[in-house]
């Protein structure tokens, strides 16, 4: 057993889907700087399937417990004396996340630093961090925490790993879409996260009813679990057999979705970002909050929100794009600016 503290170990854990692609890069630069990575995740969603599709070596510890508010507080404390013993053993200077809750009461009890990314002022929380970093256009005065502890990076998360980005055009012919298909990638609200307002579920339902009756329209929608997927399948039964609506046999890449998609819409902020970080057009059902990064992004014309029924009819642009071989230029100083964050913080420690 490792006792002491590694000065070059840090330890990272995927709390959820997004933080897959999102520290994929983050990891090959503190590699290069010569920082050894502890990675652990969270069997929730799709975060396993994704990282074994981005080639990382992880311990799955702990999974998701359900949208009861005490079965969730019961569940992050398990797994963070699950994440605890792992982590003991390893030993670490520093716990990294976009704010895993159980990793940071996991660290606070082995008095060992954490540092949080996180890109939603709005999040409730029951811990602080030693260190927390977000993108510029939050402003620092609606967070509650030692300013001296804060960071700021440039642009938006989804810039740290969009760059990197290039299409393969297989997925098309792997999901059995044509070339004169209207093809529209669709996220469901996350009905157990504690921030799900029902509203948006009914914007959803008008969206795909209102989909299903064009001609050449695609439904692709991701499922965020197997219950969500078995009421799709359900409610849309004809959609399904007509192959209206595609549900994924396999965890996708993505960005390649997006990107081979005339249109986006999704219930959830990280599908949504990724979608104008690479320039196509995006629309939001999410009905929570509305946090900094999102009113950002609608006020450079790169969202819009879907905030009623009549909005669905009213806003939504229903038509094929004009597919190109670029990608939209993201601010590449994102990844650069969160690595400088990390090496500062353990400089520090």
């Amino acid at each position: 057993m490792k006792n002491s503290q590694n000065k070059k170990k840090i330890w990272i854990d995927l709390d959820n889907t997004p933080h897959v692609p999102f520290f994929s890069p983050i990891i090959g630069e503190l590699n290069k700087l010569g920082y050894e990575i502890l990675l652990t995740a969270r069997d929730c969603s799709q975060t396993c399937g994704l990282a074994d599709l981005f080639n990382l070596k992880y311990k799955r510890i702990g999974r998701h417990y359900g949208k009861h508010k005490l079965l969730k507080v019961a569940g992050t404390v398990f797994r963070a004396f699950q994440l605890m013993r792992v982590a003991k053993q390893e030993g670490s200077v520093l716990a990294l996340s976009h704010g895993s809750r159980a990793q940071m009461l996991s660290a606070w009890m082995l008095r060992v630093p954490s540092f949080v990314i996180m890109d939603y002022e709005f999040v409730q929380g029951f811990l602080y961090p030693t260190w927390l970093m977000m993108p510029e256009v939050i402003a620092g005065e609606v967070i509650n925490h030692d300013k001296k502890h804060v960071l700021k990076y440039p642009g938006i998360k989804e810039d740290v790993y969009v760059p990197s980005f290039k299409p393969d055009p297989r997925i098309k012919d792997q999901l059995g879409l044509k070339e004169d298909d209207l093809v529209v990638t669709i996220r469901p609200p996350a009905t157990e996260a504690h921030y799900h307002n029902p509203e948006a579920e009914i914007l959803f339902a008008e969206v795909v009813n209102l989909l299903g009756t064009i001609r050449e329209s695609r439904m692709v929608i991701l499922p965020r679990n197997d219950a969500q997927k078995e009421s799709i399948q359900k409610s849309w039964g004809e959609f399904c057999s007509m192959k209206k609506i595609i549900i994924p046999e396999h965890v996708v890449d993505g960005l390649n979705l997006l990107w081979h998609s005339d249109l986006v819409i999704s219930g959830g902020g990280t599908m949504n970002r990724e979608a104008a970080a690479l320039g196509l057009p995006v629309y939001s059902i999410f009905r929570g909050k509305i946090g900094a990064v999102d009113t950002y992004l609608v006020k450079s014309r790169r969202l819009t929100l879907l905030e009623n029924v009549e909005d669905v009819h009213n806003k939504l642009l229903i038509t094929k794009r004009i597919h190109t071989s670029e990608v939209w230029k993201t601010n590449g100083n994102a990844l650069s600016s969160i690595v400088q964050g990390i090496t500062k913080a353990l400089q520090e420690n």
